[in-house]
Order: structure tokens, then C-alpha cells, then sequence
């Protein structure tokens, strides 16, 4: 059986609009069983996961892009990562006593959310993203419109099973004909259904939104679930926190020990290890 974690790209021949499709299957139960994500928090992560494989598709280079939430709300903190090859990561942070309202601005309550990309080679830019629509997919819309100059529509589903999604984007220099095109593929991709993009394949579902349209899809690439932590990255981290932190650590409790977040693989790191980190040499 065909992996249901697809991402693929396509455009409309002769024009100025492009879009892309992703569906998440295993990958996105492997994130969020991470943890006990009660219900709307889980649905609005794996719409995080989603939306991060839609804008990584804009990426022209080797990186990551992430997208971050900090909250005053019963959602402390949301993150979704995809790296330029299709591997994606993802975390939540949440207070369960606080749950009482569901909708997006009652999760997250006051807070910043921000877009970060993170080349391979060259300089990491962070940009702001909105707060004032009611849902993420408007958010980003705004960050688009706001940020990049770029006409941008995201859908995005998510429920206990899987998530979808779709992005379609007018690009600078567009016709009148393709501003027409961009006003009549929005409508369409406006009635498609979440049972639809959960359950359907690609060239299913823009073949039932886009049928009178001249559509070209590209290769579909498969999505991963794949944690990008490491013994090295976990000690670069120690090294930030500081020497005396970290023997201060040492002599309290006698290793130190990390559990990387997003997907709980546990680091302990002794004092020779820290010796070493410090000194380039053991003293033992």
C-alpha cells in the first residue's frame, strides 16, 4: 500500500498561479502520540504541520522552515519544522487545567507567532506573523499578503486520523487572465471537503476542483516524520548554557541528563563528557 504521506507540487499551464498538496498520514500520528494532546490541540498542530510543508515548498534552497507560537493561553507554545527534503517535526506545549475555550485565539491567548527559516548555508530571518484572523490558515494568508507581497489562499484539515492541506498563490507579474484564473480557482478550492483532502489522493481531489482547468502536477515527494536532534547538537546546547551551569549541574546531581522534545530520545552526558566538552580532554 502507497504511503499516504505525500507532499507534490502544481501549477496552472500558462499562468502565473501555482499551488501545492500535502497529506499527512503516519507521520502526523507519530507527532502528536508524542504526548497527550488533548483534542483541539492536537487538530491545531497537525494544521501547523501541515502549513509548514506548504510554505517549505516556496523554499529555493537547502534549510528549514518553522513556524512558532508562544501563548498566554492554555496552549503555551506550538511548533512545526519541514526541512527542504520533506522531513518534518513537531511539538505542543499546553496547560490541560487551563482548557475551557477551543478556538484558536482562545488557545493561544495573547502571544507571537513567527515564521523562521533557517538556510543550510547563508543568514537565518525570522518574520512576524499576524495574530488577527480566527484562524492560523488566515494568519498566514496575512503573512504572505503582508510580508512577501505574494496573493496566498491556505486550506487546512486536521482531525485524530491525519491532516491536509492545500496552498495556491498568485505570483508577482500576474495577467488579467490569471487574476481571473487566481478569483475562479479560489472559489473552487473553497468547496472542497475535509473528508476529501483526508482521504483523497492528489490527483483525485484537483482533479475534482480543477477539472475544466489545464493542470500540471510534478512529482509527488514523500513526508517523514524525522527528528533532527543529536548527541552533538544536545552538547552544542549544553555549551550555550555555560560551564559553570553545567558543573554546577555535575555537582548536584552527578550526570546531566536531556530529553530532546520532540521525540523524547534521552541524552545523559557525565563529567568526563563535560571535561571534554570544556577543555577538549578528559581528566579521568
Amino acid at each position: 500500500m502507497a504511503s499516504r504521506d505525500q507532499f507534490q507540487r502544481f501549477i496552472f499551464e500558462d499562468s502565473q498561479v501555482r499551488g501545492a498538496w500535502v497529506q499527512l498520514s503516519e507521520s502526523y500520528r507519530e507527532i502528536t502520540e508524542q504526548a497527550p494532546y488533548p483534542d483541539p490541540i492536537r487538530k491545531l498542530l497537525g494544521e501547523a504541520l501541515v502549513a509548514s510543508v506548504l510554505m517549505s515548498s516556496t523554499l529555493k534552497f537547502e534549510g528549514t522552515l518553522s513556524l512558532q507560537a508562544q501563548g498566554e493561553g492554555p496552549l503555551r507554545t506550538l511548533m512545526s519544522e519541514c526541512s527542504h527534503d520533506r522531513y518534518i517535526r513537531g511539538l505542543a506545549r499546553f496547560d490541560e487545567h487551563a482548557m475551557t475555550d477551543q478556538d484558536f485565539h482562545s488557545l493561544l491567548g495573547e502571544g507571537r507567532m513567527a515564521i523562521t527559516i533557517t538556510p543550510d548555508k547563508g543568514n537565518r530571518y525570522q518574520g512576524v506573523v499576524p495574530r488577527e484572523a480566527d484562524t492560523l490558515a488566515g494568519c498566514l494568508e496575512e503573512y504572505f499578503e503582508r510580508s512577501e507581497q505574494i496573493a496566498t489562499s491556505l486550506l487546512l484539515f486536521s482531525n485524530e486520523q491525519g491532516a491536509a492541506g492545500l496552498l495556491l498563490q498568485r505570483l508577482p507579474g500576474s495577467s488579467d487572465e490569471d487574476n481571473e484564473l487566481w478569483d475562479r480557482v479560489n472559489h473552487l478550492a473553497r468547496t472542497v471537503k475535509e473528508d476529501e483532502m483526508l482521504e483523497l489522493d492528489s490527483e483525485t481531489v484537483l482533479h475534482r476542483l480543477f477539472h475544466e482547468e489545464t493542470v500540471r502536477l510534478f512529482d509527488s515527494e514523500p513526508v517523514a516524520f524525522r527528528c533532527s536532534c543529536s548527541r552533538e547538537r544536545t552538547l552544542g546546547a549544553l555549551e550555550a548554557i555555560g560551564k559553570e551551569e553545567c558543573y554546577s549541574i555535575l555537582d548536584e546531581q552527578g550526570a546531566i541528563d536531556m530529553d530532546c522534545q520532540f521525540c523524547h530520545t534521552h541524552y545523559r552526558f557525565d563529567r568526563n563528557d563535560i571535561d571534554h566538552l570544556f577543555t577538549g580532554h578528559t581528566l579521568h
